[in-house]
């Protein structure tokens, strides 16, 4: 019996066919128009070539024209088929634009791919390659388990590069560490994160600071050079006690992390821990910028333009400190410094720059500065006490207060007068032009002018100030207490010796 030749594969069938589906990168939206090579399913969809009848046709049904042979497969008689050189076709194949196997969607049955040969029962003969498809499929399934897994461990792991932390767990460092120093003494500072700053105010908040001096604590940290030194500074936390070893500490230095009430940072050393601003020109050696609660207690300050200068600055101590040789003013609380105590330093050798600037300790800012300073407000810098302080060889107030400032205290200071420059109204131990003030205990010596005065250099400023048993050895030409405005107090307990004007323009209150 003779068979008719099978016809050759067409154009159309499906190319990567041993391609595993389901890659990782997306694939768009379906498209009925596309071709075959496009889909990454491995289903097979239906054809629509497939026979009009739901049932496939049998052996015997199968009309010997048109019924392709099996070229793989046994005959219908069970002896082997040889295989016929197929004539060439008289009209080339329409490719079809669907997939090329799949079953029928009415029956469920598979359907013949247009030029497959049919196989046993007239289902689909296996195409040639189709042998190496299980192998394919087979890698294909690894590879998805592969990506699979991939998947699911960057999921846990949620692609952070963060160290987890758990409850109870730091990312700090250790407290006591040992830091390479640059000097042949070891300096011990904590590694760790610094402490977030507190942000800051538009203007200081109500602080308290204790009534008797202050004691450092031992020390928490320990520094023997600038670098260790701006170290410690940038990663103090409330409660720390950084000391100073014995040497210069050479720079210019800012605190701006904040203790607490409770918790005050100490940076504490003898006269002997130094430092030293390099330059009477320019710099503040030590500032503290928009903080509280620290405590300054022992060391010196020198060679800079301003010594220690407090911007926003709330319940601090500045306690037994040398500031000497300064350009400009040795202790300055501005910009809204309140509630702040300023105890038993030593203060000299002021105004190495400019003589007109060389305050021992100056509080608030003239009002031809508020808008530099303040934002254009008045500098609020009030309740300050400065006590106990020696204050001597400045060539400008031993102690401005200035407009805007309320309800401080100067008590039991010392002051000397012998290098005040007598201009630019530099001719008193102390000028007080703010409010409130309580002025008590106080001793001055030579003075070129005036012991104390008071002045109004905006409306509404100067007054309500009271100046109670005070001391003033002027040896000069005016008075021991000359009081410009009104609504101030001279007490009768008031002293003034070789004043040339007596004690007072003013009459004496008990």
């Amino acid at each position: 019996m003779l068979f008719m030749p099978s016809e050759p594969p067409t154009s159309n069938e499906p190319s990567g066919q041993n391609e595993p589906s389901g890659q990782h990168e997306p694939s768009g939206p379906s498209d009925s128009s596309t071709s075959s090579e496009s889909r990454t399913s491995n289903e097979p969809p239906a054809s629509s070539e497939s026979s009009p009848s739901s049932e496939p046709p049998t052996s015997a049904e199968a009309p010997a024209s048109s019924g392709p042979s099996e070229p793989d497969g046994p005959s219908r008689t069970g002896a082997p088929t040889r295989p016929i050189e197929p004539p060439l076709p008289s009209e080339p194949p329409r490719p079809s634009v669907l997939p090329q196997s799949g079953g029928s969607p009415q029956s469920g049955e598979p359907t013949r791919p247009i030029g497959q040969p049919a196989g046993p029962g007239g289902a689909p003969a296996p195409e040639r390659g189709s042998a190496r498809q299980p192998a394919v499929w087979l890698a294909g399934g690894a590879f998805l388990l592969a990506l699979a897994a991939l998947v699911v461990a960057v999921t846990r792991d949620g692609g952070s590069s963060e160290p987890e932390v758990t409850a109870g767990a730091t990312t700090a460092g250790p407290r006591e560490s040992v830091i390479s120093p640059t000097s042949d003494e070891p300096s011990v500072l904590p590694t760790r994160t610094a402490a977030p700053e507190p942000a800051p105010t538009e203007h200081a908040t109500s602080g308290s600071v204790p009534e008797a001096a202050v004691t450092c604590p031992a020390a928490s940290v320990k520094v023997s050079d600038a670098t260790t030194l701006e170290q410690a500074l940038a990663q103090a936390r409330p409660g720390d006690s950084i000391a100073l070893a014995n040497g210069v500490y050479a720079g210019n230095f800012t605190a701006e992390v904040s203790g607490t009430a409770e918790k005050p940072i100490f940076l504490c050393g003898s006269a002997g821990a130094v430092v030293d601003g390099g330059d009477t020109d320019d710099g503040y050696a030590f500032h503290l910028d928009r903080v509280s609660n620290w405590r300054l207690v022992g060391f010196t300050v020198r060679n800079a333009q301003k010594g220690v200068m407090a911007d926003g600055t709330v319940g601090t101590v500045i306690q037994g400190l040398t500031v000497e040789q300064i350009g400009d003013e040795a202790i300055h609380l501005r910009n809204f410094s309140s509630d702040n105590m300023v105890r038993d330093n030593t203060i000299r050798d002021t105004g190495l720059r400019r003589e007109k600037y060389g305050e021992g300790v100056y509080i608030g800012t003239s009002k031809s500065n508020w808008c530099t300073v303040s934002d254009c407000k008045t500098d609020a810098s009030d309740r300050n006490v400065v006590l106990g302080n020696d204050i001597r060889d400045t060539t400008a107030e031993s102690i401005d207060i200035k407009e805007g400032t309320s309800d401080g205290k100067v008590i039991d200071n010392t002051f000397d007068g012998s290098k005040l420059s007598g201009s630019h109204n530099n001719d008193s131990w102390v000028d007080v032009k703010g409010n409130g003030w309580l002025l008590q205990g106080n001793t001055g010596s030579n003075s070129p002018e005036d012991g104390f005065q008071t002045h109004q250099l905006v409306n509404g400023w100067g007054t309500g100030n009271i100046f109670k048993d005070n001391t003033a050895n002027v040896d000069g030409p005016g008075y021991g207490f000359h009081l410009t405005t009104d609504g101030n107090k001279v007490t009768c307990d008031n002293k003034a010796k070789d004043a040339g004007e007596g004690l007072a323009n003013v009459d004496c209150a008990s």
